[in-house]
């Protein structure tokens, strides 16, 4: 099985995969504006996000407005909404399934119980990761569609924002630290595989409690041995039977 700080690495990395994957989901910067405008009251920077579009105006005020219609949406965007928030739950899943699995933990059973753990969060970690990677590549590549298109207006171009970055990243640190924990049970184990981790307390009590029920069964058997007698045994002779 991997060290412990092997795993403790792997879950800082899920941990930051996870973060990232739910900052990215909110930001409204999938995709900003390629142009600058130079009149004082059009908009001079426009992003647009999964939820929400936003504008900066050169007056300095700024507004977002809400996409209320999933139906109207295009389809890269109603399916990058929908694999975002389920590589979210996923990877939620999976530190949860991963603080069990983790060797310096006390909580989640015996060493087999801690690798089936471990196995099934690398598992999450790593669909999670797959979940987040879709929806960035796709839109990334509707973006750039769509800014090489010549019949597309100059001031209806968009380049890809610092959510996607954020996206591709993330995807990478869970697909990282989802193999850490998968390679973890790779391998042959020796030893016995269901031995429970206890508390020192409770395990120098269960001791105790073992040397004291072999001392009570040492002390039953002498007892039964001394307890015999020669005049008990029926099976010998004596000469007083033939006098």
């Amino acid at each position: 099985m991997a060290s412990t700080g092997t795993q403790i690495f792997a879950f800082v990395l899920a941990l930051l995969g996870i973060l990232g994957a739910t900052v990215a989901t909110l930001l409204p910067n999938w995709k900003v504006s390629a142009d600058v405008g130079s009149n004082i009251i059009t908009a001079i920077s426009q992003m647009q996000g999964l939820w929400m579009d936003c504008t900066w105006y050169s007056t300095g005020m700024f507004s977002c407005t809400l996409k209320y219609s999933v139906l109207a949406l295009p389809a890269y965007l109603q399916t990058a909404r929908t694999t975002m928030v389920l590589s979210c739950v996923l990877a939620a899943l999976g530190l949860c399934l991963a603080s069990l699995g983790l060797k310096c933990t006390r909580w989640g059973g015996g060493r087999r119980a801690k690798r089936h753990a471990a196995m099934a969060a690398g598992s999450c970690f790593l669909a999670s990761g797959f979940l987040c990677l879709v929806p960035a590549s796709w839109y990334t590549n509707e973006v750039i569609v769509s800014f090489l298109d010549a019949n597309v207006p100059e001031s209806n171009k968009f380049e890809p924002g610092g959510a996607v970055y954020v996206a591709f990243i993330s995807s990478g640190f869970l697909f990282v630290g989802g193999s850490i924990f998968c390679l973890s049970c790779s391998g042959k184990r020796h030893g016995p595989q269901d031995l429970v981790l206890l508390p020192p307390d409770k395990l120098l009590l269960q001791q105790q409690q073992q040397l004291l029920q072999q001392q009570q069964q040492q002390e039953q058997l002498q007892h039964q041995y001394c307890s015999l007698s020669p005049l008990d045994n029926k099976t010998g002779y004596s000469l007083q039977d033939y006098v």
